[in-house]
């Protein structure tokens, strides 16, 4: 018996040294900000078409609420619900602190308290994975044991093909110093979606650029012999939706004469009274709803999975889909502006639904399936590259387990 057991371990020990000694694999992970999850049926996209007919492709990817770029990024790359993750949205007040986070804010964005959840690159880096990013929120904090080996600072003007090759002098390197996991991060369907509305000839021109991406990107790996090798995951945060200043709410103006500090406007706010104004303040956007919804933080339907973090404030604000809860400053730069676009809405509106395209040697073929949750994407990654995954996510890889060539991945 004892003969036995030993030799079972043995052998274990030399399965689990032959697992680890296989090449590790390659994964680009592409977003494109705001790319809604219909852009592709538009007749415009026949490299969309390719991943199609040769890999997976979704109808849709539902991002978590709110469904802005900072939270789903985050969601994305932990498997995590904003919640729990704690980027809430894209610019929040910590009120025991009086900080705020938000995008513009290059000194709090690299701040890595902001960041509860551990990122994809976090776990890949500490199992032997070497990681790179070539702009993703969240990869550029400043605490060196939570970035990727490489990165680069957000720069929104660097031109998109400097991007693509850049990633490709990442893999050029020696094998030794080369990363496997790597992200990519384009705006251009988010900022022209935003100015122009998703129904526009100007977000079909870019619909068809980012297309013309992906080819490059196909072009550049085929030249380094790297394609067939690598796997491409192309995902969005969000989709767009048509908006109006017809269809707008002016809160500050409702709340005229009560003391409270707010958060974000549009899709949805947060309002955090003061001391002994929450139940007035609820009462009178009660009596007012028309066109959106208050709750008090507990009592935020659960679908959203949106009230367990202090951060929230404790009244928020969701709009009706297509309208807008606004300020009396959001609504003159609304119309100052004349923004034909927007998102955070509802996440189970198909609006604001984006993409799930993947190709490569981990992906079945010519296979199409349904909607897609953004927090099951960390744990397909963790199972690509067979790694034990952070054991708090939020996401379950038996939901998206299907997408895989049985024969191409080891089980975990």
């Amino acid at each position: 018996m004892k003969l036995f057991l030993k030799t079972l371990v043995l052998s274990l020990i030399l399965l689990l040294i032959s697992l680890h000694a296989q090449p590790q694999p390659y994964v680009i992970l592409i977003s494109f900000d705001g790319f809604r999850w219909d852009y592709v049926d538009r007749g415009i996209t026949p490299n969309f078409d390719f991943i199609k007919d040769n890999g997976v492709s979704a109808k849709s990817l539902q991002p978590c609420f709110p469904s802005k770029t900072f939270p789903n990024h985050l969601s994305i790359i932990t498997g995590m619900y904003p919640e729990n993750h704690g980027i809430i949205s894209n610019g929040f007040i910590d009120y025991t602190t009086g900080r705020y986070f938000t995008m513009s804010d290059t000194i709090e964005v690299r701040d890595a308290r902001w960041y509860r959840g551990e990122a994809f690159w976090e776990t890949a880096e500490r199992q032997g994975i070497i990681t790179a990013s070539y702009f993703w929120p969240g990869s550029e904090v400043t605490d060196n044991e939570r970035h990727p080996t490489y990165f680069y600072n957000y720069e929104h003007s660097r031109p998109y093909k400097n991007r693509v090759d850049g990633i490709i002098e990442w893999l050029k390197l020696p094998y030794e110093k080369r990363p496997h996991f790597i992200t990519s991060y384009f705006d251009a369907a988010d900022t022209y979606g935003h100015k122009y509305g998703p129904n526009s000839e100007e977000i079909n021109q870019t619909i068809a650029g980012l297309d013309s991406i992906l080819g490059y990107y196909f072009q550049k790996l085929k030249e380094i012999e790297m394609l067939d090798s690598t796997n491409i995951i192309v995902v969005t945060d969000h989709g767009m939706t048509e908006i109006s200043a017809n269809k707008v709410i002016n809160i500050e103006q409702l709340l005229n004469g009560f003391k409270y500090e707010r958060g974000d406007s549009g899709p949805f706010m947060l309002i955090e009274p003061a001391e002994g104004e929450l139940e007035k303040i609820y009462k009178k956007l009660k009596d007012a709803e028309n066109h959106f919804k208050v709750y008090k933080r507990g009592d935020v339907p659960t679908f959203y999975h949106y009230s367990n973090n202090p951060l929230i404030s404790n009244l928020v604000i969701i709009a009706e889909n297509g309208w807008g809860v606004e300020t009396n400053k959001s609504i003159e730069n609304f119309r100052k502006y004349g923004n034909k676009g927007n998102h955070g809405y509802d996440n189970y509106w198909m609006d604001m639904h984006g993409i799930f395209y993947a190709i490569g040697p981990a992906f079945k073929e010519n296979y199409q399936v349904g909607t897609i949750n953004n927090i099951d994407i960390y744990p397909l990654l963790c199972k690509i590259f067979n790694l034990v995954p952070n054991q708090l996510i939020d996401g379950n890889l038996e939901r998206i387990n299907n997408v895989f060539e049985a024969r191409r991945i080891r089980s975990i």
